[in-house]
């Protein structure tokens, strides 16, 4: 080879990077905008290559179980991929639970974690950070786990690991990568895009089939759960036909919930079960049907009940199916209306919806009337909520009383609760919604619902709120204690309270220490007064500020809620 032609070779040459910064730029194609995390001796690499590129924005959360929190509700109100970056070891258990939420909400999440090196891997000699099945563990808690072995298997790997995350039902999908393997090098690939998802078709007879069923249908009703969310295009078609509308609390605001054609996630107050009886057919679509939101499976639906999922094993679960199709949420319902929308005219009972206005407002009254003065606080949001609102919710009394049903929800985006029931997920969740609306510049109010003890739970998070100059109103419902538990002992254990009282911190005085707003709502009568103040307060000066409801200053609920709803005849 003369020294020309070695010279052409070199030119030709591709540069060289790590798996790190293979990372960086797979996510970045991915046109992820942030990521979360907690730096660690075993993912430097990684984020090494984030802060040199500064293509993405990192958020150091104070823990892992947070991290993995503010990726799910980042992916929940952007629509996108969530990301977030572990240590290996306790690091990667410590996001556990977080992964759980995420795996109960469908949320896809790309979760990266670090590894041991390579050569001590899997060989049980008690190396530091070493944790034993670690891919095993993470395949318990998600929907599928992956180890990089080398650097030719990354980008594969990675490629395999966001079609998974994305692919419906979707769901958190972890990465290991050993420390070597992340710093190892490999020449820059040609093409770094991930890989294209097409949604599930659903099958043309079966649609046929489930169109002649529902032609027979006079008073029919569709309800909608969070694998329906981005149908809302399709589902206003069913609403000009006359259909009623329903929705899981996930699946709140595909349809505005202003619209007088649906009954938002008002599904178990009796007058909306007496409504169902006159109702001839229920298509679910994208739903669970979840314990909580039917009496434990005995909420009674209309007689007919058909099933659109695309998962397949959604059928049947909980409730009979008379008829189900496979199929992606959107393709169906708008192929469903195409075979529809000829023959509907006319033929569904135009009093259906007068009579679903009847039950929703007899539901709603009901609910108002158990939470007695806090009433005044559910209307202060709700006139927060004519603006656009972002309504973050951790598992509270106050939002088991009406927090999952109010206020009206605009979007199906607009609402990210602790969908699976663990306590303490809500503040690191409003932070990754407040993240969210700032990467991709969304207007709105990010406004948290959380109880003392779950704050306190993941209180460090507080600090990353603060640092990341979150846009965020914590409503921290504080009635020194764990108000549902206390009630159940009211219920069931002859009012024997043990274990439920909290110490907690002056709430007043660890903002100030911490660089918060703060405001204490003492009485009912300031309570839209306060809000408004403190929404003006982080919007101008790009804090988190508290609102604090002192509630054995306001007193009780109406009626006590002692756990999931039973159903009573």
């Amino acid at each position: 080879m003369n020294h020309q032609t070695s010279t052409q070779h070199l030119n030709t040459q591709r540069p060289q990077i790590t798996v790190g910064e293979l990372i960086a730029r797979f996510l970045e194609e991915a046109h992820v905008g942030a990521a979360f995390g907690v730096i660690s001796i075993h993912n430097m690499p990684i984020l090494d290559a984030f802060h040199r590129r500064q293509q993405l924005r990192f958020v150091s959360s104070r823990g892992e179980a947070g991290a993995c929190n503010m990726a799910d509700a980042y992916a929940r109100a952007s629509g996108g991929l969530g990301v977030f970056v572990t240590s290996t070891g306790t690091g990667a258990g410590n996001a556990a639970g977080a992964l759980i939420e995420a795996t109960t909400a469908g949320t896809p999440i790309l979760h990266l974690t670090g590894q041991i090196e390579s050569e001590f891997v899997d060989r049980d000699l008690g190396y530091i950070h070493e944790a034993p099945a670690q891919l095993a563990m993470l395949s318990a808690v998600g929907k599928a786990a992956f180890r990089i072995r080398n650097a030719q298997s990354a980008l594969s790997v990675l490629q395999e690991a966001y079609r998974l995350a994305l692919t419906a039902p979707r769901g958190p999908v972890s990465v290991e990568i050993p420390i070597d393997v992340q710093a190892s090098l490999l020449d820059l690939p040609h093409d770094l895009s991930p890989p294209s998802i097409a949604p599930m078709a659903p099958d043309a007879q079966k649609l046929d089939e489930l169109s002649e069923r529902l032609k027979l249908a006079k008073r029919p009703m569709l309800w909608l759960g969070g694998g329906a969310r981005h149908a809302r295009q399709a589902v206003e078609r069913f609403v000009q036909m006359g259909f009623g509308v329903v929705t899981s609390v996930q699946g709140r605001g595909i349809l505005d919930e202003s619209h007088p054609s649906t009954l938002g996630s008002y599904n178990l107050q009796k007058p909306v079960e007496a409504f169902y009886q006159t109702c001839d057919a229920l298509l679910v679509v994208g739903s669970r049907l979840r314990s909580n939101e039917t009496l434990k499976y005995q909420l009674k639906f209309p007689k007919a009940l058909y099933r659109i999922d695309v998962d397949a094993l959604a059928q049947n679960k909980g409730y009979s199916s008379d008829f189900f199709v496979q199929g992606d949420a959107l393709l169906s319902l708008h192929a469903l209306a195409d075979r529809l929308e000829r023959d509907r005219a006319g033929h569904i009972d135009p009093g259906l919806i007068a009579d679903l206005v009847q039950a929703k407002t007899l539901a709603k009254a009901q609910v108002d009337d158990a939470i007695g003065p806090y009433d005044a606080l559910q209307q202060a949001v709700e006139q927060l909520a004519k603006d656009d609102l972002w309504w973050v919710r951790d598992i509270t009394l106050s939002n088991t009383m009406w927090g999952n049903r109010a206020p009206v929800l605009h979007h199906s985006r607009a609402g990210v609760h602790a969908l699976g029931g663990g306590i303490g997920q809500g503040l690191p969740m409003a932070i990754g919604v407040s993240v969210a609306n700032a990467v991709l510049g969304q207007r709105g109010t990010t406004l948290l619902l959380s109880g003392d003890g779950g704050l306190v739970l993941n209180m460090g998070e507080l600090a990353c709120a603060v640092q990341e100059r979150a846009q965020m109103v914590i409503l921290l419902m504080n009635d020194k204690s764990y108000g549902v538990i206390r009630n159940i002992q009211d219920d069931i254990y002859g009012s024997r309270h043990c274990y439920v009282d909290l110490h907690n911190p002056h709430f007043e005085t660890l903002c100030q220490s911490l660089g918060l707003g703060f405001f204490h709502l003492k009485q009912p009568q300031d309570v839209l007064q306060v809000l408004k103040q403190a929404v003006a307060k982080t919007q101008e000066s790009h804090v988190p500020v508290m609102v604090e409801v002192d509630m054995t200053a306001w007193g009780p609920f109406k009626t006590k809620f002692a756990g999931p709803i039973l159903k009573k005849d």
